[in-house]
């Protein structure tokens, strides 16, 4: 039967790809079709022009029709659609690893075997993802870590062929978080490093203040995306980092309304638009990716610095009654792109409730409330793109505030089903880290049941379309299958890789140079202390061991310098650090069972701190399921001190046993910290958002001269922290270090002294 298919397909002019299962077949005039020979679908020729029939019907139907427009062609396709079919649509997968893990977070099975166990192959589709494409009718997923890029686009190629098996053909719009920082450290970047370009995180492109950097960054990672079989970015986070204790700043843009949205704008236009060969229409094509904003309307002004991915977190508060400011990397970057494309592809709302703003008093999290998606983002911005739910908001939260499971935000006490519907009425389209369609079926029912079922079937059809749309626009129903040797080629190619390092250098902000004492010119030595790692635990409860190590690749400091374990031996030291980290980031379950409310402070500082200067009665509280009984989140008068304090005592020792020698300190800075601790122990200064130690090498050794500004403030002390409103940008005092330089927004030293260039003009504090 193959056999007798393959010679047809070459009578038509079509081109066998070796060792995958997937043909290929070009139009004069049109796209190159791919599609599976064991999929069963065959192709329809019309004049000389050809096209795939992907419902097997025998017949060209419009959704089948590349020369239509996406919107008939997605509304052509949702006519022929079951509401089952609809309904698993709106579903996106939980984290898929490539292969699945043995176990645990992005676990998976292989003909119910471990994959170490199982003998398939590392592309292979596992059981469960059989399962929701089939029988869920899932079409989006969530890709996490890959084996190689190779693998990736096998992968790809396996569940595109398993999909357009399937009724109807749809294909699987596969997607990714963030994966080209230099650190893979939290559940929404699981899918970092690997074989891929390596850029700053978004602080650290913040910190270049230059939206063309970002959109060079946009174009490369979805030349790199589209390689890995993956059509949706689940980015950009253009949050406003006005809350400095937020444990997810280091993905922001800063703390400028004005310069998140540029660089929301340029990082979106990188991504969705193709251009020359690669266009198919309206700026979309081959290379577009669809990108995600995140988070409506602004996850920012988290109480405290908690972060919603867990209960004690879920309230936004606007003490400063500055709600606009945070929608407008939204509303005046993601929604008005400079590129053909026009607006972003899709919206994600935060965890969050954004206490206070719904004029109704709902106070629900951000993707259940009607308010924020339907009045303001769907009828007052006009958005018809795709809304999806950040990761498991229907889902039930944990036994305690600190437990990592559903965030059902302010409809803790309704049902999974509840939660669903409620959703929907509000205007979301799509759930987040939902595999299972009967919630969505059950939510459909009740909507019925109050409304009737045209009604229903309407709003259903409504998603249907907008989520269609994203995949026709880049090419998948033409041609969803990848060349694993040139997906190999493309990632992280050299070319790629170079444009990355260069952001890295220019990411890069100097705070300090007493005396002039960078750069550290000719083959010195070093001293470079060990640093201490505390026992953490990660959001999942799994806990890396304490150990002492050093915290930079020193084969690399190798290639500038010569490295010494003796500090007498050394020119100069340089002291590897992270910025204060607290551990529990706000809440202590010790505290809670002694009898307080579990709420401590976030610190910035290393030492201990006390927090005198707290609230004495939070903005927002309650729990009507875990903790009802708790009305106030106020911290006042508790200690806290950061996990890894040592970091501190490194840089103090290093001052001492360098007796008086150059003591130059590297922070990788995921947030605002207090420099007073130190300061004035260390004649050189720079901090950075997650860079290799290449890039501080170059900076270091002088070979690339420091260009970056600070893309958010550093605060004198932890009052001025406690004292500022969470949404309120630029409304701390600075810390002044001895030199006479304020750490402001905007402020960073070259060579020759403090910046001041048309970046300070053009984005400054507003």
């Amino acid at each position: 039967m193959i056999k007798g298919i393959i010679t047809l397909s070459l009578l038509l002019g079509v081109m066998l790809v070796q060792g995958q299962d997937h043909l290929t077949i070009a139009n004069p005039k049109g796209p190159t079709l791919g599609y599976a020979s064991s999929s069963g679908v065959k192709i329809l020729t019309v004049g000389k022009l050809h096209f795939k029939d992907l419902n097997k019907n025998g017949k060209l139907d419009k959704y089948e029709d590349w020369r239509l427009s996406i919107d008939e062609r997605a509304k052509d396709l949702v006519s022929k659609m079951t509401v089952d079919q609809m309904a698993g649509l709106m579903l996106y997968s939980l984290h898929q690893a490539i292969p699945s893990h043995e176990s645990g977070f992005a676990g998976g099975t292989y003909n119910g075997q471990p994959f170490s166990k199982s003998g398939a192959a590392p592309s292979a589709i596992s059981d469960q993802q059989k399962q929701f494409l089939k029988n869920d009718h899932l079409r989006h997923i969530l890709i996490t870590t890959v084996a190689s890029p190779e693998v990736a686009a096998e992968w790809n190629n396996n569940v595109q062929a398993y999909a357009e098996g399937l009724p109807l053909g749809i294909p699987a719009n596969n997607s990714s978080d963030p994966r080209h920082v230099t650190q893979s450290n939290a559940e929404f970047n699981a899918g970092a490093g690997g074989a891929i370009s390596q850029w700053p995180d978004g602080l650290g492109l913040a910190a270049t203040f230059d939206p063309n950097i970002v959109q060079q960054f946009g174009s490369i990672a979805a030349k790199e995306y589209r390689a890995l079989g993956i059509t949706t970015a689940l980015s950009p986070q253009v949050d406003l980092a006005t809350e400095p204790r937020w444990y997810r700043l280091i993905s922001t843009f800063g703390e400028s309304p004005a310069l998140s949205a540029d660089m929301a704008r340029a990082y979106i236009d990188g991504f969705q638009t193709s251009t020359g060969a690669d266009e198919i229409k309206d700026g979309w094509g081959w290379t577009s990716v669809n990108a995600m904003v995140k988070h409506w309307p602004g996850g920012g002004p988290e109480e405290g610095g908690r972060d919603a991915h867990f209960a004690y977190g879920k309230f936004a508060v606007y003490p400063g009654k500055n709600f606009s400011a945070h929608t407008d990397p939204f509303v005046k970057g993601a929604l008005q792109l400079s590129g053909k494309t026009k607006e972003v592809a899709a919206v994600m709302p935060y965890y969050t409730i954004s206490y206070g703003i719904d004029p109704a008093g709902n106070n629900v999290g951000n993707g259940f409330s009607k308010y924020l998606l339907t009045d303001l983002l769907r009828k007052q911005y006009h958005f018809d793109g795709v809304i999806c739910t950040d990761w498991l908001i229907t889902g039930n939260e944990g036994a305690t505030p600190d437990k990592f499971e559903g965030k059902p935000w302010g409809m803790e006490a309704k049902t999974v089903d509840e939660r669903h519907y409620q959703a929907i009425m509000a205007g979301i389209d799509q759930f987040g880290g939902n595999n299972d369609i009967k919630p969505v079926l059950a939510a459909y029912q009740m909507g019925v049941k109050e409304h009737g079922e045209a009604f229903m079937k309407e709003r259903f059809q409504r998603s249907a379309v907008r989520l269609l749309k994203n995949i026709f626009r880049v090419g998948l129903f033409e041609n969803p299958y990848l060349d694993p040797e040139k997906s190999k080629a493309i990632v992280g190619n050299p070319d790629y890789m170079k444009a990355g390092f260069d952001a890295q250098l220019k990411s890069v902000v100097m705070l300090k140079n007493h005396a002039n004492v960078l750069p550290v010119n000719g083959r010195k030595t070093v001293y470079i202390p060990k640093i201490y790692y505390p026992m953490v635990k990660n959001w999942w409860g799994m806990a890396t061991l304490p150990h002492f190590d050093y915290p930079v690749d020193t084969n690399t400091v190798k290639k500038y310098y010569n490295i010494t374990n003796s500090p007498d031996k050394a020119d100069f030291a340089i002291v590897f650090v992270s910025s204060p980290q607290s551990g529990e980031n706000g809440y202590s379950a010790e505290d809670r069972k002694a009898g307080g409310n579990g709420y401590v402070p976030i610190t910035l500082q290393y030492g201990m701190y006390k927090a005198t200067d707290a609230r004495a009665q939070s903005i927002a509280a309650g729990d009507p399921v875990v903790a009802p009984e708790v009305k106030n989140r106020s911290y006042k008068d508790k200690v806290v001190t950061a996990s890894n304090f040592m970091d501190l005592q490194a840089i103090l020792d290093t001052r001492s046993v360098m007796n008086g020698k150059p003591v130059i300190v590297a922070v990788n800075v995921g947030k605002p910290m207090i420099f007073g601790e130190f300061e004035k122990k260390v004649d050189g200064l720079l901090v950075h958002f997650g860079v290799s130690t290449s890039a501080l090498m170059e900076i270091i050794s002088g070979k690339t001269e420091p260009s970056g500004l600070l893309p958010l403030q550093m605060p004198k002390d932890m009052i001025t922290v406690e004292k500022q409103n969470e949404d309120v940008p630029y409304d701390m005092e600075c810390y002044e270090d001895a030199d006479g330089h304020k750490y402001d927004f905007g402020y960073g030293l070259g060579w020759k002294g403090v910046i001041q260039d048309e970046r300070n003009t053009k984005y400054h504090k507003e």
